[in-house]
Order: C-alpha cells, then structure tokens, then sequence
C-alpha cells in the first residue's frame, strides 16, 4: 500500500509520490536491505555532484530490529522469569537486611531491578565461561548492580546466606564488597566498574588486547567477546565516549556496549529535556559503531502495527524522557490522559484497561527484544562494535519506594506495602506475616526443582558459571641478573641517561628467547623522546591494518613502522588510552590465562596526576607490570615549565598499597630493581606492580658496588654508595634520582672547603623505606613485651654517626616520609625539596630555585652541625656566601 506525501512545500507532490511509491515497491519485494542499499548509494551520487544533503545521525524512536526480523529466543521463558524474579527478590533483601543492622551501610536496589532482565538474558543464552580451548567472554558489570549479580550466584549455589548477610562488611572476613572489587574478591570479580566512566574505557582497550593477542599468536580470542554495562548517566564521564572512535575505527566487533537506559541518574532525570537514546544513537552512530535500540516491549507491538497514520509513532518521539520518567512514577490512568492526549490516541487504547495501559512494558523488560538484540549483536558480521540501547525503568518493581522516582537511585528500604506489591508482583513465596515482621528470607530453589536444572543446564552449555577470575598459577623463566650484565659495570667515560639504560634493559628483555614475545611496550606518542624509534623496525607498532601507507622515512634505518603482528602498543596523545592498555596487559594473566609482561613508559607529570584513578583501579585488579615516569623530577625536564615537571608523582604512587615505587639513579638499580620485578611479579606470582622514574639527563653511570647485601639494600631502598672519614664533623647525606649526583658533589665541597667527612647513601625508594617503618611502628606498639624491631634505616644508620641531609628532585614530603626511623643519635634530619611550580630554565638554576643543589645540601649540613656544637656558626654564613645562595629570597612554594 503506497504511503501519502502531503508536506505543504511540496513543489510537485505527484513526482515524490511516484518516488514514494517505488521505494514501498522494493520494500515489499526485495526487502529493507534494498531499499537501504538504494537510498545509500542515491546519497552518495547526490553528494558527489556538491550538493548539500544534511547528515542525520538518528533514525525513528522505534526498535531498530524489527519484529518480522527478531530471532527468537529459544529458553524456557516461564521458567527464565521465575528464576529471575528470584533474583530480583534476593538482590532486595540483600540491601534491605543488611540497612537493618544500623551499621550505616548503604546499598542500591534500583539500578539492578532495572537492568536485570538484560542481565538474565545475557546469563541464560550468550555469556560463555572458559572452555572449549578459549577463556570465555568478559563482562564488565555494572558497579550499582552487584546486589543483582551476588543475588543470582547464591541461587546458583556459589554463595552462602552468611556471605549475603555480610553484604558491604569486609573486615572480619566472608564479606562481600560492595561493588565489584577483585583485591577484595579474587575469585569472583574481574573488573572494578564503580569509578564510573573508567569501565567502558577499560572495556574498549581489553577488547584492543584481544586483537592484539590474536595477530601476534600468542592466545585463542576469536570468539570471545567484551560485553560493557553501564547506565545512561554514566556515559556523561569524559571517558565513557572518549574512545568509542577507536574502537570503530580498529574493528572491535568483539566489543558490545549495553547501555541501561533508565533515563536517571543519581539526582534525577539525565537529559530531562531531551531524548539520551536518540542522543547515544547519533554519538555512537557517528562513530562508526552499530547500534541497536531496544525501547518498546512486545505489548506495544499490536498498537505500533494499528499505527497507519503514524500518530503514536510521532507521539512517541515528541515526548521528552523527563516525561517519560513520570508516567513511570504513576500509574495507568495517568498515562492514559497524559501520554495518549488525543482523542485519536485515546481511540487507539479505547479498549484497553488502565491495568493493561500500565502494563504495556519498555524493551530493556522484555527477555524477548533482548535476546534478539544480544543475538544480533553477537553475529554482528560488519566488522564494528555494537552499542545496544534499551530502554527501562530505575526501580523496576519498588513501587512507591523507588520505582521511577528521582530518589530511586538512594533507596536502601522499601516499605511494607511496597514489599508486598513486589512479592504479587514476581510472585515470591514470601509470607504476610514475614514481610510484617521484617523478617526477609532468601529465596533459592531446591535442587532438584525445575527452575534448578534449567539454570545448571543454561550454564554448564556454555562452559561454567559467571563471573569468575582465573589467574595462571604456574611461574614463567625470568633471566638471572647476569643477563643485565652490560648495566652492572661501569660505563666509563660515556655518559647516558636512566631513560637510555632501561631502554638497552627493555631490548635484552624484547630479545630473551623465554619471556621475549611476553613483553609488551607501550608509549603514547614519545618513543623517540625517550629514545624508543630504534624499536620501531625491530619489533614493529602493532596495527591491526598492518601498514596501509609508505612511511615518509622509509628509507631510514629507524622508519616508523607498523605491523599486524607488531609488539609496540603505541596510543597516540592519550595517557588514560595508554594506561588502559596497560591495564588489559598487566590483568591479562588473570582475564586470558595467559601471562603478559608490560612497560609503559611516559612524562611522569602524566602519568598519576593524570591516570590516578585508573592506575588506583589496576591495583585493585591486582596488575602486574612495570610503569615507567619518563623525564622525572621537577629540574630534570628543564625546558618544559610548569605543567611538564613532576615533583610528586612518588607521592602519588604511594597511594597505592600494591604499588613499588623506586627513584634509581643508576642503571645498575634499574637493572637489579626490574630483574628483582620480574621473578616477584611472573616467577612468584605475587601481586605488585612498579613505578621506577627515569630521567633525561645525562652522566656517568659507575659499576654497581661489590658489597655484601647489595642487591637486598637497593631493592629495600638504601644502601651506602659512598664512604666518608672518621672525623668528629661528620653528616650522612642521602638522594635519590638526579639529584644523587649533587649530593655526591655536596660531599666533596664539605671535604674540599671545610674538612667536614660525608657517607652518601642513595635511597633508591623513599616509599618502601617509610613502608618498613610503618610495619616497625606497629609491630613495636602491639608487642610492647618483645624485642623491639629497628626499621631498615635505623639498621643501616647504625654505626654512621651525623645529622642526616636529604635532597631529591621532589617535594619534602618525599624524603620527609622517613623521618619517624632515623635514628636520636644522629640529631637532625634536614629535607630539602622542589615544593612550589615548575619553571622553565637550565638545570643548575633550577636547583638553586629550588635549593636542592650540591650548595644547599653543603649549607645544610653545615647548619646541622652548628646545631649539634660540631662546627662555628659563622662557618654557616661563609659558606652561604661563598656559594652565592641569596638568603632571603622567597622559598620557592611561595614564588
């Protein structure tokens, strides 16, 4: 039947409806992909002709699949619906008896109720556990919905009642976490998703890294798909669509975002005024990506199909979501007087009860719609990611405590009436009485019940229960340190950087014949600032195009090149990009079962201050791998100002408890502390990761010290480079990164200009050294009875007799954080540090700036010495004079 065309600027209404009709001719006899193809190649010889055709990102504000194309789902659906019901019930009560033990524990019901239906689809037929040679899908889920996914394992049999009612209550143990939290849960969850906007972004480069394993042959992921679910509201974080381009553009058609589209956040509604879905559709469309709208349920699909005139349809897209919100919050004569506010769209539910209007349901409830978008979604054919957008209701079920309301997101109580509703409603075995008296039991079906052998059977079809974390156990070769042998000598006269040495490090690892093709560099966009490009040809820049162009530098020794089965993961001008790949690497021994060995190398300015949150997330998923602060400390990048210079990022780092954090000097330290890494993190399988910051300046590098102990002291974090005389002025003077060297200079200008004897210690970890005295503190305090420990600085003091001087690149409260174990007899402890902004300016008039240099550390000491009597105060003046430091002058956090 042709459709009328009847736009009052119609010049020639006969030649379009002659237009129309051909077009509804193919529809009908060669099918929608037809006409589609038609249309599409009309639009592009228009365009190609310079005519102007605006883009429209959006199609109607309908199910994209339609329903004569919905593959049909093949489950139990009475079945599938008790169970979950169940689960619905379980997630509840859960929050509900937990808020009852007044321990102010919190707890969300709203965001599960609303996504579990996509969640039990996903559950039943799609989401495969490890088997059949592969590792199984991986599902980020949603932080908010944890109630929902413990509720279903414990039906499942996988938790205990104990482990619900310990829900949110950790610390005696058999807890469960509040989100998803591997450090906490090991076994069960993959990946933290509650810092929100972190998931989809974490999701995207997993999905990245299982292309990248594939090309290079080193694991079986082609089948393995990476499902992402978040809440519309979340996709307001920068990151959630910060990398959805790349995804597109690489080919990520193992990668499926479910975006919950419950049209609220935390507050209220999301884009009150607007359409999110229709917005979602033009961001993702626009990006490349295919997108499947689930909104309607299946009992809107009589009305759509009686909808000739396309009076509902239009209804349908006028009306903003803020709307559409509140017709969820009431009831069904409300939407029948509001929503269908003509007498023709009056007409259309004429016959229908108010009980009937309500019930006409959203496609994210409907296990139908779902199915047949996650089946089209999983055999998507074209080569692109797959974004689905369903539509629901936060607070699916809760009635008037929650269901559609703005403070749904808050609710951890449900009242009596609303219990009960819901009980009717999912029809749950729970009593009157039980309800009444507040006593909420969980519901788990017996085992040798139907509803039982329905979901063992779903399960065990594909390959286990979900989620799951299954970390390799067995150990990989490392290299013994001679492999290194080259950094342990001296370097004589030639003078490099510590950037420069962990890159020769990063090749004999890249060359191991073991652990080789394991190792997995990755850079933003600076390999030749850190002096990476001789890689290039080597080991090749993965790509999963291979390259497609002729390099400008071809002819070059070190051209740029990329590669299929390139090793080199580099990310462009993007840091959280980097470190997401970083992440899917450094977990890859948990999530593919196959162990990876990463080194991700930046501007340490860029590095936590930039990525904090996600490098706090990977240790959370117990990430093992080496990240690398290029270009460290605050007077080392001495051209680059005030954004580039790093003075803190050690503090940073130490935020997070699995973080080792060193400032080597030498490459010797490199050497030791990365081999030293390497048998922690991937012979022993312990779960660390490292921090080393590495500097652009180049210097001598000695050999490393034939001392008893030496390579224990480096890795704990101070030994002694350098000894002094035994005369009665003596200090202890202690640096680490750069800033060592003028300590060393320190030491000879207070021999030279003043007889005054100095040990130099380089502390390679200021963190690790205040760790120990930490532990020493406490052991000490809670065993007042038995031999009092010494903390590993005091152990190393002992016998060195002074006040004690450290200077390193970074603020005081670097090396400041040792000062609980030096030792009373040493008297003082001096830090001086780079507080304060960056500046751009040469090297010494930075550290002047500063007052770090080898001048403020000889003043210093000699100031510490007139405080104990050792030396006259005028010698202090002297030597402030002679050294030219301008003694009232701001300090440097002030200027």
């Amino acid at each position: 039947m042709s459709q009328t065309y009847n736009a009052a600027t119609d010049v020639d209404p006969i030649e379009t409806q002659e237009w129309l009709d051909s077009l509804s001719s193919v529809l009908k006899n060669e099918g929608p992909e037809r006409a589609h193809f038609i249309l599409e190649s009309l639009v592009k010889y228009t365009r190609r002709r310079g005519v102007h055709l605006p883009f429209e990102a959006t199609t109607a504000y309908l199910n994209t699949i339609p329903v004569g194309k919905e593959q049909k789902s093949p489950g139990n659906h009475e079945l599938e619906h008790r169970i979950r019901s169940a689960i619905r019930w379980n997630a509840a009560a859960m929050v509900l008896r937990a808020g009852k033990k007044d321990l102010e524990l919190g707890g969300h019901i709203a965001s599960f109720q609303s996504s579990a239906t996509l969640y039990d689809v996903g559950f039943n037929h799609f989401w495969k556990s490890k088997g059949d040679g592969e590792e199984g899908d991986m599902i980020f889920f949603q932080g908010h919905s944890a109630p929902g996914i413990y509720a279903r394992a414990f039906v499942e049999g996988r938790l205990t009642e104990e482990q619900l009612d310990n829900f949110r209550q950790e610390v005696g143990g058999n807890g469960l976490s509040s989100y998803p939290h591997p450090h906490l849960m090991p076994d069960f969850w993959q990946f933290p998703t509650v810092s929100m906007g972190l998931g989809p972004l974490m999701a995207i480069y997993q999905a990245r890294f299982l292309k990248y394993l594939d090309s290079r042959g080193l694991s079986k992921t082609k089948g393995r798909k990476v499902w992402m679910f978040c809440g519309d509201g979340e996709m307001s974080e920068p990151e959630s669509l910060g990398a959805i381009s790349l995804a597109a553009r690489e080919g990520l058609d193992n990668l499926i975002f479910v975006i919950n589209c419950n049209l609220q956040r935390l507050d209220g509604p999301v884009h009150g005024n607007g359409k999110i879905i229709q917005e979602f559709e033009g961001t993702f469309r626009g990006a490349g990506w295919n997108v499947l709208k689930v909104i309607w349920g299946s009992k809107w699909d009589s009305l759509l199909a009686r909808d000739t005139n396309n009076i509902l349809k239009q209804r349908m897209e006028e009306v903003l979501d803020g709307d559409y919100q509140t017709y969820k919050s009431k009831d069904g004569a409300y939407v029948r007087e509001h929503f269908f506010n003509t007498p023709e769209l009056k007409a259309m539910v004429a016959n229908m009860s108010d009980e009937e209007i309500w019930a006409l349901n959203r496609g994210g409830h409907d296990p139908h719609k779902v199915y047949a978008a996650y089946h089209e979604a999983v055999n998507n054919a074209g080569g692109r990611p797959t974004v689905i957008l369903a539509k629901t209701i936060k607070g699916y079920g809760m009635g008037a405590s929650g269901e559609g309301q703005n403070v749904a997101h808050q609710a951890k109580k449900m009242d009596v009436k609303s219990l009960k509703q819901f009980r009717d409603r999912f029809g749950i075995q729970v009593t009157d009485e039980q309800i009444d008296s507040g006593d909420l039991p969980y519901f788990r079906f017996p085992e040798d019940s139907e509803e039982m052998r329905y979901l063992r059977e779903r399960r065990n079809v594909l390959g286990g229960y979900l989620p799951t974390r299954n970390p390799v156990t067995e150990g990989l070769p490392i290299p013994e340190l001679s492999a290194f042998d080259a950094q342990l000598q001296t370097s004589g006269d030639r003078e490099f950087s510590t950037t420069m040495a962990f890159v020769r490090i990063l090749n004999t690892l890249l060359k191991d014949k073991q652990i080789g093709k394991r190792i997995v560099p990755i850079v933003p966009d600076e390999s030749r600032t850190f002096g990476m490009e001789g890689m290039f040809r080597q080991f090749g820049i993965w790509n999963p195009k291979g390259q497609q162009y002729t390099p400008q530098d071809k002819d070059q020794l070190m051209f740029y090149k990329e590669s299929v089965d390139g090793q080199i993961l580099q990310e462009g001008i993007n840091e959280p990009g980097a470190m997401a790949d970083w992440i899917a690497a450094a977990t890859s021994y948990a999530n593919n079962h196959y162990a990876m060995i990463p080194f991700y190398i930046y501007y340490s300015m860029f590095g936590f201050q930039r990525v904090g949150d996600l490098a706090w997330a990977a240790g959370d998923m117990h990430a093992r791998g080496f990240l690398l602060g290029g270009t460290a400390g605050r007077t080392t990048l001495n051209g680059e100002g005030l954004q580039h210079e790093d003075g803190h990022s050690h503090i940073q780092a130490d935020l997070i408890p699995n973080c080792l954090s060193y400032d080597p000097t030498y490459q010797y330290e490199i050497a030791v502390i990365v081999q030293d890494g390497l048998r922690r993190m991937y012979a022993e399988n312990e779960d660390v990761f490292y921090y080393l910051t590495l500097m652009n300046e180049n210097y001598k590098h000695p050999a490393m010290p034939q001392r008893e102990n030496i390579e224990r002291d480096i890795l704990k974090g101070m030994y002694l480079l350098r000894e002094g005389g035994e005369s009665d002025k003596k200090v202890q003077l202690m640096g680490s990164g750069v800033i060592l060297e003028e300590v060393i200079h320190a030491a000879d200008l207070l021999k030279a200009d003043f007889g005054v004897d100095a040990d130099v210690w380089s502390c390679t970890s200021f963190n690790l050294l205040h760790r120990d005295a930490m532990e020493v503190e406490r052991y000490n305090r809670l065993h007042p009875t038995a031999e009092q420990k010494l903390p590993f600085v005091a152990q190393q003091l002992k016998g060195h007799n002074g006040p004690v001087i450290a200077s390193t690149d970074y603020i005081r409260s670097f090396a400041n954080r040792i000062r609980e174990a030096i030792p009373a007899e040493n008297g003082e402890f001096i830090v001086l540090g780079t507080d304060g902004f960056g500046r751009s300016d040469s090297r010494p008039n930075l550290r002047n700036f500063f007052e770090v240099d080898r001048y403020h550390v000889a003043v210093a000491a000699l100031k510490a010495l007139a405080d104990q009597g050792k030396v006259d105060k005028n010698i202090v003046q002297v030597a402030i004079e002679k050294y030219g430091i301008k003694a009232d002058s701001a300090p440097s956090w002030k200027r």
